[in-house]
């Protein structure tokens, strides 16, 4: 336990680039938020007004009424059903449950790629449906080469990122995992470490950029890989920093999944994703897998 979270924060510490693509991750969510946008080194600030970065449409202005209308029926309705829009029954006995597939060219509306372009990189990612519609294909390629602005030290990652969900009128919700205690995912890589990220919602302004992470190692090859990764394995980090403050993962309050690529092997890189779920696991007992430590120990 310890020798495994000295080695992650071992990693961390040679791979700062993890605290920029965690932060891109956050930026690509909360683009417009009250935090304000990312601005590079050595470009001036944007002052114009907020309203002249407004397109107005009264077309789109009515088909948005209308949109958030029809999911406040549906949230309404749904309520009378049982929790989350499904009977009771079915949610105090479910098992498994598959949270993102790819079957069609609407799943990939509900994902974000990013990269370290927006700080000056040269790395490039891209995000489309296979051959047969029912997987996606994360590919492109890492270039750990830095901007040459004077103050990026570090660059080269790639990040593929869940959206938030919305309820009407653009309302923020949270995903319930409660009744879950394992992450599944079933995927083809390359070989190549990902980075697991795992955002929640938190009590404060100041903790926007933490997150849970865990590593996904791929083996490779034509064969797929299903893998099941605890939530008590996921520890704390914020902008790529192991926290010493560790507690488990918030599963009443999760917000996004993000993959990061950062392992400074430049060259092309490929991820095919089947699905991602959750599932209930009776083998595994475990609460949290790493020491928690009291500020103000008993005497």
């Amino acid at each position: 336990m310890y020798t495994e979270l000295k080695f992650t924060s071992a990693c961390f510490r040679q791979h700062e680039i993890f605290a920029v693509s965690t932060s891109a991750v956050r930026r690509s969510s909360y683009r417009t938020s009250f935090h304000g946008e990312y601005r590079r080194a050595g470009q001036p600030r944007d002052n114009s007004p907020p309203w002249k970065k407004i397109r107005f449409s009264f077309a789109k202005g009515v088909e948005g009424v209308q949109k958030h209308f029809w999911l406040l029926k549906e949230e309404i309705l749904g309520r009378w059903v049982g929790p989350q829009g499904r009977p009771l029954k079915e949610h105090m006995l479910e098992q498994t449950r598959v949270q993102w597939d790819f079957r069609g060219p609407d799943s990939l509306k509900q994902w974000i790629v990013s990269s370290d372009q927006e700080i000056g990189g040269r790395s490039e990612v891209y995000l489309k449906l296979s051959r047969n519609n029912s997987t996606c294909l994360v590919y492109g390629t890492l270039c750990s080469t830095p901007p040459r602005d004077g103050e990026t030290r570090y660059s080269g990652y790639c990040t593929l990122c869940s959206k938030r969900l919305l309820g009407s009128f653009d309302r923020k919700k949270h995903i319930d995992w409660t009744s879950f205690n394992t992450l599944h995912l079933r995927i083809r890589g390359d070989g190549r470490p990902w980075m697991i990220n795992i955002a929640t919602e938190t009590y404060f302004s100041h903790q926007k950029n933490d997150m849970y992470n865990y590593f996904l190692y791929t083996r490779g090859g034509p064969y797929w890989q299903d893998v099941k990764i605890p939530f008590s394995k996921f520890f704390l980090s914020s902008r790529g920093r192991i926290q010493d403050n560790q507690h488990p993962i918030w599963l009443d309050k999760v917000n996004t999944i993000a993959f990061t690529l950062a392992d400074k092997a430049d060259g092309p890189f490929q991820l095919e994703i089947d699905f991602i779920g959750v599932c209930n696991d009776r083998a595994h007992t475990e609460d949290f897998a790493y020491e928690l430590y009291k500020r103000n120990p008993e005497v």
